[in-house]
C-alpha cells in the first residue's frame, strides 16, 4: 500500500521544489510510510507561494539565561471557525482517564535545554516560550520525542487510555507546512512500526485528519490495512493553541480536535505499549506543543446490546447494591452554568430507566463542585445544578415525588483539587438512595 504512492508524491514534492522549506514534513522515504505524506496535497499542490510573505516569528528572546532558536512569539491570528457547518453532528464525548500515568505542563524548565520528562527518537526538541507559556519546540524539519513514563518503559499504556496535547503552528503565509504523527505502537517494536497512528498534514486552508490502524484479526502489529480519514473537518494551522484529545478502549479509537470528534474507528487491534510525537516541522519554523496528559481509563465503549434497558441500567444496579448510591461524573454543565450539556443524557437516562424500573426508590439528587471559585458561587451553582437533574428526570417519565435535589457546593471532595485529575473527580452527581 506504501509504494502505490510513492510515484505520486516524488511528483508532488517536484512541484513544490519552489518552496525548500516545504519539503521538511517528508520523512526519508526508506523510512516511513510514505502515503502518510499526502495528506490531501495533491489537489492544492498548485498553489502560487508567496516568497514574500511576512514572517510571523519576531524572534524575541524569553528572558531566560539561555536563549533558544524555538523562542519567539506569534502575533495573533484572526478568529477562524475551526469546523465546517457540515459537521454540526460531530460528537463531543471525550473524558480523560481517569488515573493519570503522564503529565507535563513544561513549567520549571529552562528554555533552550530538551524537555526533561521526554526522550529523544530522532531529529531535535527545546523548550520554548510561544504567546507567553513553556512548550516543546519540535524543530530542524524532523523532531520526534516519546514521553519518559516510570523511566522509559515500553508497556505503560495498556489496552484502555487516554492522550491529550496542545499544538500550535502558523502556515497563515502559505509558504511551507509539516506533517504531524502521534504513533502508538506494540512494546516490541520500534518507532514508527505502529499498531495505529493519527496523522495530519498542517498546510491547506483546512486540514484533514487520517487514521491508519491493524485490524483485530491480522496477525503481527504493523500491517496497517484499515484507513479513516476526516476530510477538511478543521482550521488548526492558524497560530492559535488548538487541543488535540485521543481515546484507546479496548479496540475503538476516537480522536478529538477542539473538543469535537473527528475520528471514530470500532475495530482496531489492542496491544499499544508506548507512544512517539512527531513533526516533519519546517526548518527555523518550529511545531509547538504542551500540555501532553496520558491517563488510563478511556470514553465509554459503545456496545449496541446497552440500549436494552435492562443493560442501561446495570450499571445503576449495580453501584446501589454494593454501596447504596450511583456516582457519575458523566452529568455535564456548561461552565458556570447549570444548563445541561446535551452529552448528559444518556447518563440521565440510565438513571431514569432504573427508577422506572424501581417506582419505590428514592434518591437525593447531590451536586458536587470543585474548589475553583467561592462557596457563595459553588453552593447555589451546585443547588442549581441538581435541580436541573432532576428536572431532566421528571422529563424523561420519572416521578418528582421520589427526587431530592441538594447542593453540596465543594465541601465533599473526593480527590485533590490541586490537580486537574482531581478537580474533574470532584465535579459530579451522586444519586444517594433514601
Amino acid at each position: 500500500m506504501k509504494t502505490k504512492k510513492i510515484a505520486a508524491i516524488i511528483a508532488i514534492a517536484l512541484m513544490c521544489s519552489a518552496n525548500a522549506s516545504a519539503q521538511g514534513f517528508l520523512k526519508k522515504l526508506g523510512e516511513k510510510a510514505i502515503e502518510k505524506a499526502k495528506q490531501k496535497i495533491e489537489n492544492k499542490v498548485e498553489r502560487t507561494v508567496d516568497k514574500n510573505a511576512d514572517k510571523v516569528l519576531d524572534g524575541k528572546k524569553s528572558g531566560s539565561s539561555k536563549s533558544s532558536k524555538a523562542d519567539a512569539d506569534y502575533e495573533d491570528a484572526d478568529g477562524v471557525d475551526n469546523y465546517d457547518p457540515q459537521a454540526g453532528a460531530a460528537k463531543s464525548d471525550f473524558v480523560r482517564g481517569s488515573v493519570v500515568m503522564f503529565e507535563d505542563n513544561m513549567q520549571g524548565e529552562q528554555v533552550g535545554e530538551f524537555p526533561s520528562k521526554w526522550d529523544l527518537v530522532r531529529g531535535n526538541a527545546e523548550i520554548a516560550t510561544i504567546q507567553g507559556q513553556k512548550c516543546i519546540a519540535l524543530i530542524d524539519g524532523d523532531g520526534w520525542i516519546t514521553p519518559l513514563v516510570k523511566g522509559g518503559i515500553k508497556n505503560y499504556l495498556g489496552d484502555v487510555f487516554t492522550v491529550e496535547y496542545d499544538m500550535l503552528f502558523d502556515d497563515r503565509p502559505k509558504n511551507g507546512a509539516p506533517s504531524i504523527e502521534i504513533d502508538f505502537m506494540h512494546e516490541s517494536q520500534r518507532h514508527d512500526n505502529e499498531i495505529f497512528t493519527v496523522h495530519y498534514h498542517m498546510g491547506n486552508d483546512k486540514q484533514t485528519i487520517n487514521c491508519d490502524f491493524v485490524r483485530p484479526t491480522d496477525e503481527g502489529w504493523t500491517h496497517k490495512e484499515g484507513h479513516t480519514s476526516a476530510h477538511e473537518c478543521c482550521v488548526i494551522n492558524d497560530g492559535r493553541w488548538h487541543h488535540f484529545a485521543l481515546s484507546f478502549n479496548k479496540r475503538a479509537i476516537k480522536f478529538y480536535v477542539d473538543g469535537k470528534r473527528v475520528v471514530n474507528v470500532p475495530n482496531c487491534k489492542a496491544g499499544a505499549g508506548w507512544m512517539t510525537i512527531w513533526s516533519g516541522g519546517m526548518e527555523k519554523r518550529p511545531t509547538y506543543v504542551k500540555d501532553v496528559v496520558i491517563a488510563k481509563g478511556a470514553v465509554e465503549l459503545y456496545e449496541r446490546q446497552e440500549t436494552d434497558i435492562d443493560a442501561k441500567v446495570a450499571a445503576v444496579e449495580k453501584a446501589i447494591a454494593e454501596t447504596g448510591k450511583f456516582v457519575t461524573n458523566n452529568i455535564l454543565f456548561e461552565t458556570g452554568k447549570a444548563t445541561l450539556k446535551p452529552e448528559s443524557m444518556d447518563e440521565i437516562q440510565k438513571v431514569a430507566e432504573y427508577m422506572k424500573k424501581n417506582p419505590s426508590v428514592r434518591f437525593e439528587v447531590q451536586g458536587h463542585t470543585d474548589n475553583q471559585g467561592s462557596d457563595a458561587v459553588n453552593d447555589p451553582l451546585s443547588q442549581q445544578r441538581a435541580e436541573a437533574v432532576v428536572k431532566a428526570l421528571e422529563g424523561l417519565g420519572v416521578d418528582g415525588f421520589n427526587l431530592r435535589a441538594v447542593g453540596k457546593g465543594s465541601h465533599e471532595p473526593v480527590a485533590d483539587n490541586k490537580t486537574d485529575a482531581g478537580r474533574a473527580k470532584n465535579r459530579r452527581v451522586e444519586f444517594i438512595k433514601k
